[in-house]
Order: structure tokens, then sequence, then C-alpha cells
């Protein structure tokens, strides 16, 4: 008899009894090859006709069974068939359908195409749908029951159906299908979050206590897949972080100035790459800060350092706390942070002794303002310090007892910087004298250091210098005025452009530099800091046109300087006159060299230079200085001697107002203009000390020692210690700026491969992290784009991957990666910026974007390979390796993406080679690394550039052959990204 229709084959299988097996063999003679049976719907069909009366039919039954243990049917068409009954009050029909579920339930597999990987988790959350509304109905009529006085068959389904929920979630494997097929279908999910719900309600009157937690145990099960991803175990067996310490210590010494926002995310990256507690975050935070104030060099060093713990760092835990879940905890740990603090007695006595107060009650009173400590904390907090107190050593001697602590100056400067921008937003030609007044209350004692460390840590360094810039170009000229609103105009451009200076020279050139303004818009000072003023690493033209001003000028200038006893004020262009003077003191250095000058008309004119306004010395060493550069040996001695004279003062009764203050702060900017050329020219000029070193963290370099011993020296000492020190993390910034980023990156990793024990390793990992913060986006270039893929493509290399320096290397290499690209898209930090940037078209000839032309990468591969097939037809580039970033359209052009795309097809071409070993267990580290620092795989991680290819490859690794780490690998978000997770789980 030939049968067409699946639902009489059944029948007729009835009719005649046939055995399981007997079926099978007959149904395939039936049924002709080509169709499958899930297309015919063959467990649809078989479930149907068995569900037809009050009882199952045990012979179709058996038929389904043997079809689930031959595979004629697949899991999810089975699955599916049975979440679609629905009649629950037919006892026997659901136990039956729960033995079937009980058969595999635990042990889901699919070997098929990638969308029936997709089906299966459909499949699976239809009957974890099915098995929780099957729950409800059975834990009802056990209520049912009780109140009328028959439990027993209630319970007995109750239990079973529980039985199965849990059987069904404890697999992890089960769990993370399930995670994707929420993501696939949002609104199954709110129906199982409903159910759940449902079933809860019921539950909470269930007398039965196994039951009870058996089914609390399933819906806390369910309510943990959508969060699968997101728990990591925190560290608590360490209690020292250095690498937020060296964070710390690098933000307070060399980037006061940068945006706390940027500062927040950085530490909250290191917290989640780490996972570091948040009390002890919070203490490295404030350790590290005491121990920057201690070490911190006398004068401007110290203020800085005060204002970034006492004002920019209560700022930051503020931002930290909005990221943190939940105020009132963020609130705890901080109160905990600090009792751990307080228990460091001889840190805090120490602080006390330097600042020469009680640092700890400041702080706490700072941190009681913003909202960080309950009121009730500050006081418990300061009496337990207090009582500490009583038993340090006596740091108040008479002399300075008197002296108010700096802590105290910068607190009370905060408030005055504000004031001081209202008053300089007001119209500087109504009342310039009380604008002077003002401006010269702030050139006394250290007002003015003081005054800008406070703008700089609450991040209005840059409004403070735009308004001086705005007033140092309103003062330039002025038409029609008598000899005091000259001289009065004369001070106010004098004080505005040594107070720029000054700032320019500690804080950085950015800081003063306008974004968007060109051309004529230029006020004059920044057109002269730009072109005209030394900086560290900015080599000057003296013959450049903006040193070579209109020749009339300069003429009248000469004669002005030359002739007249002073320098006159009234209608004096300023601006010109700055401009003018290089050209000038050129003229009269032409003059005294061929002897038309004498030494006595030398003196006369420097001191006519400086006798009024300091500024006008201050641009004429700014050329001196590019000049000197450019002479022999034996020609500068009368460039320098002039240096000399303008950088002494003029004792005279004749001059302006503030004259002393005027001159300390023209010092100070003359000796960092100079110091460059001085040391290159074994020069010494004695500038009038102030008693306090300006410049404490320059020229660290020891002479005569080549660079490269410097660097491995002051790592073995930094390693030895455990912590970075600022003085350390000038050395090591210096040494960057000399060797170039990939030198100082390449020395680096060569000393952390030496490591041999497992500790001295993770330590050096947490410092070389820290110290590539010095500029990370070029050290995170160098070492995904050419450092990393030279070590894994050299096979005499591979022995140096070994653990620990390995397993090392891969946790620096992902934490780089992390942390430029979580960046990367934000503005590079001011120290980072005075750097050399690489060029992009290294990166584009390096990683070309079309399969057309083999990348460097890809050609250094094949050559290594003993079977160049490997890397697949024409040339594995990115184009034919399909990953997220490019269904993200994620630009290429941008070094940093191409870098990570060509390490993850480096990674990919690795697992799948023929050829194992240390390189291959250092791409399992380096994926498990990622793994672990990541939330998820979504958009927005460096996992995104993985070919889709290299998830199937990765778990055929023992080690990330689990659920997890395949969910944690590709990117969920996209449709792709779960197939091919579905694929590749439902084949472990």
């Amino acid at each position: 008899m030939k049968v067409v229709n699946l639902k009489q084959a059944i029948l007729q299988a009835w009719k005649e009894r046939w055995s399981d097996y007997q079926w099978a063999i007959n149904m395939k003679k039936f049924f002709p090859k080509g169709a499958t049976w899930d297309i015919l719907n063959l467990a649809d069909a078989l479930l149907e006709q068995a569900m037809i009366g009050p009882s199952p039919n045990p012979l179709i039954l058996s038929y389904l069974k043997y079809a689930i243990s031959s595979q004629m049917v697949s899991y999810s068409s089975v699955l599916t068939a049975i979440s679609k009954f629905d009649d629950f009050s037919r006892d026997l029909c659901v136990q039956a359908l729960l033995d079937i579920m009980d058969m595999f339930c635990d042990r889901l597999s699919c070997h098929s195409k990638a969308e029936e990987c997709i089906g299966l988790c459909r499949a699976l959350l239809s009957a974890l749908h099915w098995l929780l509304r099957c729950t409800a109905a059975s834990a009802e009529r056990l209520r049912e029951g009780l109140e009328a006085g028959t439990p027993a068959a209630g319970e007995k389904q109750l239990a079973m159906c529980l039985q199965r929920l849990e059987k069904t979630l404890s697999s992890t494997k089960n769990r993370a299908l399930l995670h994707i097929a929420k993501l696939e279908e949002a609104s199954s999910w709110t129906a199982i979050e409903h159910s759940l719900l449902k079933l809860g309600e019921i539950l909470a009157n269930l007398s039965n206590p196994q039951l009870r937690s058996q089914a609390e145990q399933c819906s806390t099960l369910i309510r943990s897949i959508p969060m699968m991803l997101s728990v990591h175990a925190e560290q608590m067996n360490k209690t020292g972080f250095p690498t937020v310490h060296a964070v710390i210590l690098l933000e307070g010494t060399m980037n006061l100035t940068g945006e706390t926002q940027s500062l927040v995310e950085q530490l909250t990256m290191v917290k989640r790459m780490q996972h570091i507690p948040t009390p002890l975050f919070v203490l490295e935070i404030w350790k590290a800060c005491f121990v920057g104030l201690i070490e911190s060099p006398e004068g401007t060093e110290e203020l800085k350092w005060t204002a970034f713990t006492f004002l920019k760092i209560p700022q930051v835990l503020v931002k930290l706390k909005k990221y943190s879940h939940g105020d009132k905890d963020f609130t705890e740990d901080v109160n905990c942070a600090f009792e751990f603090l307080l228990k460091l007695t001889p840190l805090l006595d120490k602080a006390d002794q330097r600042c020469n107060c009680d640092c700890t009650n400041f702080l706490l009173q700072e941190c009681g303002k913003q909202g960080l400590l309950s009121e009730a904390s500050v006081n418990s907090l300061m009496a337990k310090r207090k009582a500490d107190r009583e038993h340090a050593p006596q740091q108040k001697s008479g002399e300075n007892a008197n002296i108010q602590p700096n802590i105290q100056l910068i607190l009370r400067a905060e408030p005055t910087v504000t004031n001081i921008l209202k008053t300089m937003d007001a119209d500087h030609s109504k009342s310039p004298e009380g604008l002077l007044g003002v401006l010269g209350h702030m050139l006394s004692g250290k007002s003015l250091d003081l005054l800008l460390a406070a703008a700089a840590a609450t991040g209005k360094l840059k409004s403070f210098a735009r308004k001086f810039i705005n007033l140092n170009e309103f003062t330039t000229y002025g038409s029609e005025e008598s000899t005091k609103p000259a001289s009065v105009r004369a001070l106010l451009f004098d004080i505005s452009f040594l107070m720029l200076c000054h700032v320019a020279q500690t804080y950085g050139s950015e800081v003063i530099l306008s974004e968007s303004r060109t051309g004529a818009d230029v006020p004059f000072f920044e057109t002269w800091m730009q072109t005209c003023m030394p900086e560290e690493g900015k080599i000057l033209n003296p013959d450049h046109p903006c040193f070579r001003p209109d020749s009339t000028k300069v003429e009248s200038l000469v004669a002005l300087l030359n002739n007249s006893s002073e320098m006159k004020l009234v209608q004096m262009k300023w601006h010109e006159a700055c401009l003018s003077i290089s050209a000038a003191i050129l003229e009269i250095l032409n003059a005294w060299e061929n002897g038309v000058l004498a030494f006595e008309s030398i003196q006369k004119i420097t001191d006519n230079i400086k006798g009024k306004v300091c500024s006008l010395a201050v641009c004429a060493v700014a050329w001196l200085v590019a000049h000197v550069r450019m002479l022999g040996l034996d020609e500068r001695e009368k460039s320098l001697q002039m240096i000399r004279q303008l950088a002494g003062p003029l004792f005279s009764e004749n001059t302006l107002q503030f004259y002393n203050e005027r001159v300390v702060i023209m010092n100070s900017i003359l000796e960092r203009m100079c110091a460059d050329v001085l040391q290159q020219t074994a020069t010494q000029i004695k500038f009038p000390s102030t008693g306090v070193d300006t410049m404490p963290y320059w020229n660290l370099l020891p002479p005569k020692r080549p660079i490269k011993e410097v660097l491995t020296d002051i790592f073995a000492k930094v390693l030895e210690k455990g912590w970075v020190d600022s003085r350390s993390i000038h050395i090591f910034d210096t040494l960057l700026h000399m060797g170039g980023v990939y030198w100082f990156c390449n020395n680096l990793i060569k000393e952390l491969l030496k490591e041999t024990r497992k500790e001295h390793a993770l330590r050096a990992v947490e410092l070389l992290y820290s110290i590539f913060c010095l500029d990370m986006q070029q050290v995170t270039l160098v070492l995904l784009g050419h450092i990393l893929p030279g070590l894994l493509t050299d096979s005499s290399k591979w022995h140096s991957l070994m653990d620990p320096p390995g397993t090392a290397l891969a946790k620096l290499a992902v934490w780089c990666a992390l942390s430029s690209y979580s960046s990367h898209k934000g503005q590079a930090s001011t120290r980072q910026k005075k750097r050399h940037r690489e060029d992009i078209e290294d990166y584009i000839s390096l990683f070309p974007l079309d399969d057309v032309q083999p990348s460097k990468l890809m050609r250094l591969l094949s050559s290594n390979e003993d079977d160049a097939n490997i890397l697949s037809s024409p040339n594995r580039s990115m184009s034919s390796s399909l990953s997220a970033s490019q269904l993200h359209t994620v630009n290429m052009r941008d070094p940093l993406n191409r870098v990570l795309a060509n390490l993850f097809l480096l990674i990919s071409s690795i697992l799948g080679s023929r050829t194992a070993g240390p390189h291959t267990q250092f791409v399992q580290w380096f994926m498990e690394e990622c793994v672990d620092c990541l939330e998820q795989g979504g958009r927005g991680s460096v996992l995104q550039f993985m070919p889709f290819t290299t998830v199937s490859e990765l778990v055929k690794v023992s080690a990330m052959s689990s659920p997890k780490v395949v969910l944690a690998i590709t990117d969920l978000s996209l449709p792709l990204g779960r197939q091919v997770a579905a694929k590749a789980i439902a084949a472990l």
C-alpha cells in the first residue's frame, strides 16, 4: 500500500500494531528521500494522534520516543509540539509529555544550520513557557485538592513539573540558549515573566516547604538568564592596587586641568578590569592622594596636589557615585574606605606634618559637603582621627604655627576664582584702576598659584585664561590718553601677559588656545604664544617672518630704547612693541658685535626694556633663546650676556606699581624658557631665586647613561617597590618623549617577558598599564599593531609567550585595547597632544582594506604556515572575514580599528592553523581575559572586530568551550551574531 498522508501512515501502524523499529522502517519506505521528517511535522502529527483520548496512546508514544532516540525528529520540533498542548486537566497526558521531555531536556544539541539552532532556542523558550503554565495549573489544582481534602494527585504532578523545570534550567547550556531566544523574541520573554509572577502568587500559599524552595530556585534561575554575562567575582584577597595608585599620581602630577569625566571613565575601567571592590578602590584613591601630597616638591606642585586632592577628587567621587548602583551603598563604601584609611596612621601623620594641619578633617568636611558621607559618619570619623592625633608626634614648631595651611588657602581660593571671573566680565574701560587693584592683589605672595591651582582643579582655568586674553587684547592700544590711564593700561597689559605666560608654562599651552578662531580673529597673545614662545619640544626659527615685522616700527623702537631715558607709555601699541622687539634686539646685537654700541649702552637699553613692562623682556628673551640655538659655540657670548642683563631686576625708583611682584613672575617664565638652551650650551645664568624650585621635575635623567639602561633600571626599581612615584612618572615621560613610542613600549614589553614568577609578572602588568597611560592611544597602536603580531608570527619568539609572562602580556594587551577603544572617541589629554601623532597612512599601508593587496601581516602569516590554504583564498583580509564591526559600519580608516581588526584576523588564523604551540595558548589567554573584562560582547566592545568564523574555532579549545564564553565573545545585538552563538552553543 502506497501511503501519501502522514496521519494515515500513523493510523495504519496503530491498527496493525507495528513495533517501533518496524514502524520506522515502513515510514522510510512510504516517504521517499528529500523531505525531512521535521518538514513533514512528524513529531506534531505523532503527538496529535497520541493525545486524542483522556489518556495518551502508549503505542504511538513509543513511535515518538523511537523517533527521538534515532534522531528522526529534531529536539526543537518535539519541544514545539509539546508546547502546543494546553489541556492541563488531563493528568496522564501531561505526565506522558513530561516523561518525553525528561528524555532529552538536559542534553539538547543541534549540529545543523544556524537557522535550525536559532529554531532550537525558540522551541526551548516555548517549552519553558509551557512548563511554567503547566506548573501553575498543577499548583492551582493542588490548592483546590487541599481545600477538598484530596491533595495527593496534584502534589505528584506539581513535583514532576518542578523537577523537569529544574532539570532544564540547571544546564548552563540551556540557559545560554534561552538568553539568545530572549533577545530573538522579546514578547515571548515578557509572557514568561508574567507566568513567573502568576506562579509566585499561587505558590506563596503552598504548605510543602520542599516544593516551595524548589519553585523559588527555578524562578531564581529564570531571572538570572538576562544577567548571565554581568556576574564577576571581586578580588577580596588583595589590598593594594598599584594601577589605581599610579593613575591618580599621574593625573595629579601631570594633568590637573584634565576633564573630570575622562578620569572617572578611566578609573571605572580599571575597577571593572581588575574587579576591585568599591571600598578598597576608594581607599586606594585616598592613599595615592596622600602619597602625592607628601611627595610633592614645595611650591606650585604642592599647591596643585592640594587642589587635586581637596577639590577635584571629591568631584570625581561624586561622578563615580552616579556610576554605581544605589546611592546608599556608595555612601557606605566611602565610609568603609575612610575606616580603612584611619588605620594607616603613619601615612596620615606624615601628611599632617607636611601640610601643617589635620588633612583628614578637611577631607571629611569636603566629602560631607558633596553628599559622599552622612553627617553622623563625618562626626564619628573625625572623632576617631582626633583621638589618634593625640598620640602623633608633635609637628607644630614655633616658626610654622602661624603659617596658614595650604589646604585652607586652596579651599578659600575656589570661591575667589568665581568672584574674579565675575569681575573680569565687567566693562574694562569703566574702572581700569579697580581692576588693576584686583590683579595686583592676585600677584602678591603665592596668591596667583593658589588661584590657578583652584581654577585648574575645578575646570575653570580655560575660562580664566580666556578672560585674561580678552583683557590683554583690550589693553594693546589706547588712543588720546593722558599719563595716568596710559600707565594703568600698560600695567594691565603687562600683568595679563605675564599671567598667561605663567599659565601656559605651568598647565600647558592648550589651556590658552581657543578651538575655533582663525585668521584676523586670533588675539595677539595666542598668535605670539604659538609662533614666538619657546616650549618643551618646540623648536623656533629666529628668522621666521613672525620675528620680522615692519622695518619702520623696528627702527622707531630701536631709537626709543637707545635714546630715551625710559620707555614711553602714552599711546603705546604694546602688541606691536612685543612683535617688533625681536628684530630690534637683532639690530642692537649686531651693533654691539660690530663695536657700534658699548656695553654701557646695552645696559641702558636692557634697563629700558624691563624698566616699565616686563612682557617686553619676555618677548626679547623668547627670540634670543631661538637665536642662541642657531649660533656656533664662539658666537653665543653676547646673546647669553644680553639674557643675563634682561633677567636681573632693575633697582630704580621710577618703576610702575607691583614691579617686584611682576619681576618674580617674569624670572620664573624666563628660567623655564631658557632651561633647554642653557643645558644644550652648558651655560649657567643665575635667575633671582624665590627660594622655591620653579622646575622640580626638569632634567631628571642621569648624564652620560644610555637611555635604555635608564629605562630598565627605573622599571626594575618601580617593580621592586610595587608602585610608581611622581618622580618615576616624569622620568618615564621624558624617556617616552626621547625614545619614541615603539622604542619605549618594545623595551618595557621585553622586561615583562623576562618575569618568571607569577606574582611579579602580574604586578608588572598593573604597573605597565599605568605607565602606558602616559600615552595609551599610541602605545596600544604599537603594542597591538607591531609588537604582538611580531611575537605571534615568529616561531623563534614563541618560547617567550609561555606562562607566566605570556598570560601577563595577554592581560596587558586586553587592558590597553579596552582602555584605548573606550576612550579614543574622546579627546586626547593635554599631555598627549604635545607628542608626535602616528601618521594614519602608516597604518593604512600596513593593514590594507581590500582583498587585492594582501596585508603585510597576512603575508607574514602565510610565509610561516605549512599550509597556505589555511588563510583562505585570495587573502584572508577584512572584507572576506565578516565581523560585527563591519555590520555596525565602524570607520575602518581609524588606525585603532584597523589594528584591532587585523589582530583578530591573526587570532582567527592561529586558531585555524594545524600548528599548536605557546602562540595558540597565548590566543586562548587573550580571549579569556577579554571575556573576564567585558560586561558583554556587544556593540562598542573590542570583540566586535573578531570574525564570526573564529567562534566555532574557539569552542574547540577545551578552556573556551563553555556557553558563557560563547555568549560573551559574540555580538548578540545582531541577528547574525545570535545565529553564530546559537550554532556554537547547540553543538557543545
